[in-house]
């Protein structure tokens, strides 16, 4: 039955192709996999192959690479996408040796794959569960890792129609999970090899964070008219507010707040940066000085008297946040938040929307104080009038953020960790043999 789906689904993406950009994208990714792999992979290196779905779940592993690369530079990295809003972006990463679509999990797929890349370590990101390549990974004897998992027992392998499936997870070397609830619940149907390290974004964020680079352009939209900066410390500093990774239910909501309370300024960085929706995010905004990131790269005339820049850009926004007194990340009134770590490492108190109920982070800060979950303008607005009128508050949940982040840090070093031992004990096993 799931192959057969997979096929139903690679038909499906081969109609869809015809209409949508983005899944033309996908279509056209999955066939230049192939010849990627024939032109770039030496027969002659070692591979280990990184998974992810798309940039979030990249930006989880991303710090393993790079550790791994440093620690191990025998090694040659692989790095797949399912997604264009992860390939798309990351295509050209300096951190790996070939960067490809993943093909879709059917049977010839995953074998062709696998034949050309013969990879000698395979790591699937959170919640991939590619059932075709995993077994064909188990049957070559590849140590294959589930990096910063997470489990719930709605999911399908924890039902009693789910059975069959489920044993998609005993061809994994080692789940590295995020929570005690994961563990217990692989326990239950006989998964062992399990640690929990957490989720190895926190330590990606605070990478990002101590690599932040500054923004000209967004520092000269913070100046006083007149061309005084404000300093740290001066009482005049404008109050920056810092949308993420924003949806259109995100921006009704917030933007709604900001039309009507001015001294703040706005920096949205929106999702989707197609020009339907920046001039949907423009038409909100009633008359307030705007002005376009890629606009104001040409020409700061305008800068210092705009009240809302717009990062109509990639690539920018985990530093843009280090910039503003209090974030939104985007996402929790559609499919899910985005990355909240990314904003609450800046130690600034978060919102969010409430479909947030998969996210541990969010519910974490939530419990601690540095996340504030919002329903409706309502809530918005009552929660930003508490913050601005107590300005103690608003510093305290910021700290919480913060320190939410800097004590569920050490996931990656743990999991290295796990790695040298396991290849220690490699080495051993064929010297005795």
């Amino acid at each position: 039955m799931y192959n057969i789906i997979m096929y139903a689904i690679q038909l499906g993406v081969a109609i869809a192709s015809l209409f949508n950009e983005k899944v033309r994208k996908m279509w056209r990714g999955e066939r230049e996999a192939f010849r990627i792999l024939k032109e770039q992979v030496d027969p002659n290196a070692q591979y280990v192959w990184f998974h992810a779905a798309s940039l979030g779940e990249f930006e989880q592993g991303r710090p393993i690479i790079e550790q791994l690369r440093k620690e191990y530079p025998e090694y040659k990295i692989l790095l797949t996408f399912y997604s264009p809003s992860g390939y798309e972006v990351r295509k050209n990463y300096q951190g790996a040796d070939i960067i490809c679509y993943m093909p879709i999990d059917t049977v010839t797929n995953a074998r062709r794959f696998l034949r050309l890349v013969r990879p000698c370590m395979a790591f699937f990101i959170k919640y991939e569960f590619w059932y075709n390549f995993l077994h064909i990974l188990k049957h070559r004897n590849v140590p294959t890792y589930s990096v910063s998992s997470i489990f719930r027992p709605n999911q399908v392998f924890f039902r009693w129609y789910g059975k069959n499936y489920g044993r998609v997870l005993r061809c994994f070397t080692k789940f590295f999970v995020q929570n005690e609830q994961s563990k217990e619940l692989l326990n239950s149907i006989g998964i062992t090899e399990v640690e929990i390290t957490g989720d190895t974004r926190f330590d990606r964020v605070l990478q990002i964070k101590e690599a932040a680079k500054e923004l000209p352009v967004v520092e000269e939209f913070l100046f006083e008219e007149g061309g005084r900066r404000k300093e740290e410390g001066d009482s005049s500093k404008s109050k920056v507010f810092v949308a993420g990774s924003s949806w259109l239910p995100d921006e009704e909501i917030f933007i709604k707040y900001f039309n009507e309370h001015r001294d703040w300024k706005l920096i949205i960085a929106p999702h989707v940066i197609g020009e339907d929706h920046l001039q949907q995010i423009e038409k909100l905004l009633e008359g307030r000085k705007v002005i376009r990131y890629t606009e104001a790269a040409k020409t700061d005339s305008l800068l210092s008297t705009a009240e809302v820049l717009i990062i109509d850009c990639f690539g920018l926004l985990s530093s843009i946040y280090r910039y503003g007194q209090v974030a939104y990340v985007g996402g929790g009134f559609g499919v899910g938040i985005h990355n909240l770590p990314e904003a609450a490492v800046w130690d600034i108190p978060v919102f969010f929307g409430p479909n947030n109920e998969r996210f541990q982070e969010a519910q974490e800060l939530k419990k601690n104080g540095g996340g504030l979950e919002i329903h409706n303008y309502e809530e918005f607005a009552a929660r930003m009038d508490e913050l601005t009128a107590d300005p103690a508050s608003l510093v305290k949940r910021g700290e919480a953020a913060g320190s939410y982040v800097k004590g569920n840090a050490g996931a990656t070093e743990i999991i290295l960790r796990q790695l040298t031992v396991l290849r220690i004990a490699k080495r051993q096993s064929r010297a005795d043999s």
